[in-house]
């Protein structure tokens, strides 16, 4: 319950959305974790109706984010049917140790809890009738809340009924019990104290005042009657009881309880509520008021009874934890340490008040008087015999969140080790750590799985009393792992992510077994007739043998492995130095192919072609293209003549168009700027202008030769047929001059011409580029090359070298 409520997601939430995640978690199936309940049915369960539940109680959930909430909406769209999941619950299965982990049986329980509590009650079918829990019958405004805090009492409450309240200061006006009730909640004292008193009109809780021996006023307890008849106790009972402990000569005893989510810590505050504390002579109540013996941090050391203490005052010691002043020799020592143990006799018993002699300063009231900040960190020198000075280990864990978590077993045994043996403890399960998180799920969930581990280790042992030597228990066997089988996820036959018994140490375990059975069938096979004692001798004789085998077979087998792993690691350092190597030789063939001119204007380091050269080369070409539209439509493809004397007309009107744009662009731009920026920027610029005007010319050019093919014969032929077509579709069949058919006939119309525009657009193109590229000349055959040749008269000169 402490886990559910110190969510998040919970603070400053509505009671009633509160007590909704606790009842969503105790009706939560252990298989899948999602809870289906309708909307009416959930406001039964905290008292509210179910118009509220819908629109304040479940609309909190979603909010705080704690709850995943599907709705099924009814006639009115109001929430009528939930899915819900706690995602906190959910999220901490299989996590070890997280209080929020629950078994199937916990499950069970928490159900019966809080229908014994606040059950509403049902009719069944048959007749049968299941009454309401204790407060299962408070609904309307404040029932969530009394639920909530009746549930948590209980809680609190131990096998006798009583409930621990609230320590420190509190509000004089309303009450221990009022203030214990309102921590619970988290509200204010007065709010407590209306709580309480409403529980107490229907007799779920009681205020007992107890009277001392002489019949004044004492302490008064809170109850819950329910709790103490569950154990078959009754209020007077404890009451009994109390008296007869107030009889006794005790210290006085305040009611020291934290709320649901306080930890009795160091605080230099006191526990104090919204209302300040009247002065003693105006309390009524020894309980309203302050307490005679309040809480003290824990570094303090408890008051020991009188009668075990001797009576003398002055028993308690100092909040560094050190020995009393009168027993210093050789106490304080560290615990492990390997010197020699001081003298039996004190320093200070030497000399005695009783003797008239001078009373020396104890070594540790000048340890504390000097030191006293270096104890409470932790790092004092503690007295050791000879003189000899050690430095004792630090009291607390480390303040890394995961090593104190995975060492909170073994706390007690880190106070006995020294510094050095503490930093290697740290280590080792830093170490530890690491490889848990390579190999759970979840890598949060190392820390508590090493804990559990260092718990299972001390219950083998006995104990942490039984460790003599913790430095080498938890270096050697607390932390590291002991696996079962060759499964880097096994720890002592379990799984380290499932924590189920491990699948592998199963199979070893049944293999081994297969092969006793085996060799006991040779045994009685080959040697049929012999004693018990010989039989058994011949078996394990065998069994030792196939044990040596494998042995031998293991060692084969992991002397394999490891040249198999040399011969990877080698191909993969030899593929990496290849790698390296091309991406040296390619970074070089770039740096080369940089520093090449330009071929067009010879500019240096252009990689072969600048980007203003290579700027025209784009222009002439969208320029040609240009044109070759144009004449798609305005002259005859036949005809090389009319193509060219088109081509030209275009070519004349792009370059009016790209000398226009580069004035514009002159009379915009400062020419200054424009020579700062480099020696080739007005060509760059200039080259770019071009290529911007031919690229919006020949979109436009395209365009114009779509529109006017589509007006060809061919085209309009198309759209005829497809209008025809459309119409002729059954569906327009009986209104073919309703909007709907011209509407798709028109379409479809538009959708052929179109098509076929960009059909004889891409035909008569081919055409013109196949008329413009120059046709190979094909040499002719040797054949018909030789007796031409052979024909040829020879030079003189050539004469005269063949005589």
């Amino acid at each position: 319950m402490r886990a559910l409520l110190d969510v998040p997601g919970l603070d400053g939430a509505p009671d009633a959305v509160r007590l909704a995640v606790l009842v969503l978690v105790s009706r939560t199936p252990s298989e899948n974790g999602v809870v289906q309940i309708r909307t009416s049915e959930l406001g039964r369960w905290i008292g509210m109706s179910a118009s509220y539940t819908a629109s304040d109680v479940v609309s909190g959930l979603r909010r705080s984010g704690v709850v995943s909430v599907e709705t099924e909406k009814g006639e009115y769209r109001e929430d009528i049917g939930l899915k819900c999941k706690v995602l906190p619950l959910w999220a901490a299965q299989d996590v070890v140790g997280h209080p929020l982990n629950m078994a199937k049986q916990e499950y069970a329980t928490l159900w019966r809890l809080l229908e014994a509590v606040m059950g509403p009650g049902w009719t069944h079918r048959d007749g049968r009738v299941t009454p309401a829990g204790l407060i299962g019958t408070r609904t309307g405004r404040g029932a969530a809340t009394d639920r909530l805090a009746l549930l948590l009492l209980v809680l609190e409450a131990r096998e006798t009924g009583r409930v621990r309240q609230c320590g420190g200061t509190v509000d004089t006006k309303r009450g221990r019990a009022a203030a214990t009730v309102a921590r619970l909640l988290g509200c204010t004292a007065s709010a407590g104290e209306r709580v309480l008193e409403r529980l107490e009109a229907r007799e779920l809780v009681l205020r007992v005042r107890l009277k001392t021996g002489s019949g004044l006023s004492n302490r008064s307890r809170l109850m819950v009657p329910a709790v103490a008849a569950a154990h078959g106790r009754t209020v007077a009972d404890d009451v009994q009881e109390d008296r007869e402990e107030d009889l006794g000569p005790d210290f006085s005893d305040p009611d020291v309880a934290a709320g649901p989510s306080e930890v009795l810590e160091a605080q230099a505050e006191s526990q104090v509520s919204g209302l300040s504390v009247t002065d003693e002579a105006d309390v009524s109540e020894p309980d309203v008021a302050a307490a005679l013996h309040t809480d003290h941090p824990h570094l303090v050391a408890p008051v020991v009874d009188l009668s075990l203490a001797g009576g003398f005052s002055g028993e308690g010691r100092g909040a560094d934890g050190g020995r009393p002043g009168r027993a210093c020799a050789g106490e304080d020592r560290a615990v492990d340490g390997d010197d020699a143990a001081a003298g039996s006799t004190s320093p200070v018993a030497e000399v005695g008040p009783l003797r008239g002699e001078k009373l020396r300063e104890s070594p540790v009231d000048e340890q504390q008087q000097a030191g006293g900040v270096a104890a409470g960190a932790g790092a004092r020198l503690p007295i050791v015999g000879g003189g000899k000075t050690r430095q004792q280990g630090r009291s607390g864990l480390p303040a890394d969140l995961d090593l104190r978590v995975a060492l909170a077993p073994v706390s007690w045994l880190w106070q006995r080790l020294n510094r050095w043996q503490q930093d290697n403890v740290v280590k080792t399960a830093k170490a530890e750590l690491a490889q848990l998180r390579q190999v759970l799920n979840w890598a949060g969930q190392a820390p508590s799985v090493l804990a559990a581990r260092l718990t299972s280790r001390l219950e083998e042992t006995g104990g942490e009393a039984l460790i003599a030597r913790p430095y080498g228990w938890i270096t050697h066997r607390g932390l590291v792992r002991r696996p079962s089988c060759s499964d880097v996820r096994c720890d002592d036959g379990a799984r380290l992510d499932t924590g189920a018994d491990c699948d592998n140490c199963a199979n070893v375990v049944h293999s081994r077994r297969a092969w006793r059975v085996r060799i006991t069938t040779e045994v009685d096979q080959e040697l049929p007739g012999l004693e018990t004692d010989a039989r058994f001798r011949e078996i394990e004789a065998r069994m030792r043998r196939h044990a040596e085998a494998e042995a031998v077979d293991l060692v084969a087998r992991q002397a394999e492995a490891r040249e198999r792993a040399e011969r990877r690691a080698a191909a993969r350092a030899e593929a990496e130095a290849q790698a390296a190597i091309e991406r040296e030789r390619a970074a070089a063939e770039v740096a080369a192919r940089q520093a090449v001119a330009c071929e067009d204007c010879g500019r240096a380091r252009s990689a072969g072609l600048c980007e203003a050269c290579d700027h025209r080369r784009q222009t002439e070409v969208l320029i040609g293209e240009a044109g070759l539209l144009a004449a798609t439509w305005s002259a005859d493809p036949s005809d090389p003549v009319a193509v060219a004397s088109v081509a030209a007309e275009v070519r004349t009107a792009i370059e009016d168009a790209i000398a226009a744009s580069w004035a514009q662009f002159q009379q915009i731009t400062d020419p200054i700027a424009l020579e700062a920026a480099g020696p080739d920027a007005v060509e760059d610029a200039a080259a770019h202008n071009a290529l911007v005007v031919a690229e919006s010319a020949i979109g436009e050019y395209r365009h114009e030769a779509l529109v006017m093919l589509g007006r060809s014969t061919e085209a309009q032929a198309e759209a005829r047929k497809a209008y025809t077509t459309e119409l002729a579709k059954p569906w327009h069949q009986a209104l073919p001059d309703s909007d709907d058919a011209q509407r798709a006939a028109t379409e479809a119309a538009a959708k052929a011409q179109t098509r076929t525009a960009e059909h004889l657009l891409a035909v008569q193109l081919e055409q013109l580029h196949t008329q413009a590229r120059p046709i190979p000349v094909r040499p002719a055959p040797w054949a018909r090359r030789l007796p031409e040749l052979a024909a040829r008269p020879l030079d003189g000169e050539a004469l005269e070298v063949i005589a």
